[in-house]
């Protein structure tokens, strides 16, 4: 990536003597649950979106085939463009509200970016009812204008936007299916965070209010 000229991720520096990997610092603010007002903000979403573009701009000359990747977060259609698979608001270092840096890196995978900027909408506008959306922190908004400046950012042609909501849709049951296969493999934060925030039926709130308001959303991209 940074051969390509992206900048926007850490520095590799080696491992060391325990196997853990060393990166260069990169100063900046990382929201974290309740997550501040200025995180929410336009200029920190379009940011987001310019940053993902980056990324996958500077990806289109890597050759990802015959590697071992984390499937976990992966595009269920596959791809040859590595993408993050799981931009949310902790994993972006932003400075004066804008976003400089992606983090953790652990989920990228080979998809399509079309998957990859379905991700964080999933998880940046965010696409979430609106009681499990205010637990988080998040303020009142409207999540099918946030979703139109999201494409805008990213610079989503037209045929792009019209395969967005299926991609949603793909990534929504890819997280609803990976959090549940850590659930029953009895992965303690995992079982955890099910058990605090309503188990299933957190999710099933998500997908009634998505189906709910699937028309918005097509309507805001038209």
């Amino acid at each position: 990536m940074r051969r390509a000229g992206f900048e926007g991720a850490p520095e590799p520096v080696g491992i060391d003597g325990d196997g853990r990997e060393r990166l260069v610092f990169i100063d900046g603010e990382v929201p974290i649950p309740p997550y501040p007002e200025w995180s929410q903000s336009d200029s920190a979403l379009a940011s987001t979106a310019e940053l993902l573009r980056g990324l996958h701009d500077a990806a289109k000359g890597f050759d990802p085939r015959d590697l071992m990747w984390n499937d976990g977060l992966a595009d269920p259609e596959g791809g040859v463009i590595v993408c993050h698979n799981d931009v949310c608001l902790e994993n972006v270092v932003f400075r004066d509200g804008v976003a400089v840096a992606l983090l953790d890196f652990e989920f990228a995978a080979p998809g399509r970016p079309i998957y990859d900027l379905a991700c964080l909408a999933r998880l940046c506008v965010p696409i979430d009812n609106d009681f499990d959306r205010a637990r988080l922190g998040w303020q009142p908004a409207d999540r099918p204008a946030r979703l139109r400046l999201v494409v805008d950012a990213y610079g989503l042609d037209r045929e792009g936007r019209t395969e967005l909501l299926a991609a949603v849709e793909d990534a929504l049951t890819c997280a609803e299916e990976f959090i549940g296969s850590r659930v029953e493999a009895g992965d303690p934060n995992f079982v955890e965070m099910w058990n605090r925030t309503d188990g299933a039926e957190r999710y099933h709130r998500r997908r009634r209010w998505w189906n709910d308001n699937h028309h918005q959303f097509a309507a805001a991209l038209r």
